[in-house]
């Protein structure tokens, strides 16, 4: 699995090996040949990483998306990250605190964390990584969110809104 990813793709079970192959040539089309592609040991999620700007990537696979969703067969949702670190809550410690001047003074948070192969605590990573930034916490309607994807021993970070995620079931509807 690459260590070093900046978008998190998800996929049926099964399919994550047909999931690398559409998205290594979604991100070619979207001007990216030399991406790297790669399945988890996670069932259903692929990294990747792209020389382009991840969230500026996540924009050109949805304009491509508008433009020819038959071309969306088993990608369902494209994540940009922001970092990768090793699991740990001095790690996730330190980002969130990198990370809070990315949300401005006057603008709502929440952390969400989505953890897979691991036994953290998921409210304490919740807590290290709040306890990090100084702003207005919004649980339902949160300007901006910390997302923490935990996947075993790394963990990937960003500072997102909502519609920063692809999510092709959704958008092809």
């Amino acid at each position: 699995m690459l260590q070093d990813f900046n978008l998190l793709i998800s996929t049926r079970r099964g399919e994550e090996k047909d999931a690398c192959s559409e998205v290594w040539y979604l991100l070619r089309e979207v001007g990216d040949p030399e991406a790297l592609v790669d399945p988890t040991p996670i069932r259903g999620l692929v990294v990747a990483k792209t020389k382009l700007n991840p969230f500026e990537a996540v924009e050109k696979l949805r304009k491509l998306l508008n433009e020819r969703p038959e071309e969306f067969r088993y990608v369902l949702k494209i994540i940009p990250i922001q970092k990768v670190v090793k699991t740990s809550l001095d790690e996730i410690r330190q980002v969130a605190k990198e990370f809070s001047s990315l949300i401005g003074l006057d603008e709502k948070f929440r952390v969400s964390v989505e953890k897979r192969h691991s036994e953290m605590d998921r409210m304490e990573i919740v807590k290290v990584a709040a306890e990090e930034i100084d702003r207005k916490v919004d649980l339902k309607n949160p300007d901006k969110i910390l997302l923490i994807e935990v996947l075993g021993n790394l963990t990937g970070i960003s500072v997102i809104r909502e519609t920063d995620i692809l999510s092709v079931v959704k958008e092809k509807r």
